[in-house]
Order: structure tokens, then sequence, then C-alpha cells
């Protein structure tokens, strides 16, 4: 069975960091392209950041480039989201998604002061 599970969200001040994880199972995790993607009240879903199966490539939204950093883990089967210099537009429930379809069922982050 499929599972994608995040974790790493939280509550915090502008400026700060704050790093995510998702766990995956039920699948080849090497061979799958994982993103994040974002969902801000009031607003579409966009993707954040995608990276290889092997890790070898990255992209990301205009908008977080420099400050966040997506990596993988394909031995503990994980994707992580590093962000830094924390916005509150940056305020939204990210979730982890595998290319081939799956989604989690997201993890809030907020930023405020």
């Amino acid at each position: 069975q499929v599972q994608l599970v995040e974790s790493g969200g939280g509550l915090v001040q502008p400026g700060g960091s704050l790093r995510l994880s998702c766990a995956a199972s039920g699948f080849t995790f090497s061979r799958a392209a994982m993103s994040w993607y974002r969902r801000a009240p009031g607003k579409e879903r966009e993707l954040v950041a995608v990276i290889t199966g092997d890790g070898g490539s990255t992209n990301y939204l205009d908008s977080v480039k420099g400050r966040f950093t997506i990596s993988r883990d394909n031995v503990k089967k994980t994707v992580y989201l590093q962000m830094n210099s924390l916005k509150p537009e940056d305020t939204a429930v990210y979730f982890c998604f595998a290319a081939f379809g799956r989604w989690g069922q997201g993890t809030q982050v907020t930023v405020s002061s």
C-alpha cells in the first residue's frame, strides 16, 4: 500500500526555518520523482519544488529559489524540504507528491510573529 506521510510543519516567526519530511512506503522510491506542493488559504495549489528519482536534478518555484532546498534519502525513502528565511506568504498546507499520482495528507506551515 502506497503511503506518503509528511511531518515537520508548525508555527515559525518570519525569518525562521523549518524542515519538512515526507516518509514514503509501498513503492520503489528511488524510481519516483518527488515534489512538494502548497496551498495557501484562498489560493490555488502550486508546485514548490521537484526532485528526480536519483536526486540529480531539482527545480523550484521562483519565489522560493535561494530559500528552500529539496533533497531526498533513497535509503530512508524520505524526501525533505528545508525552508529558510520564511516569510508570511509561505504560510500554507504543504503536500508531498509522488510523480505517479499519490498525495500525502499535508502538513500546516504558519509563518507569523
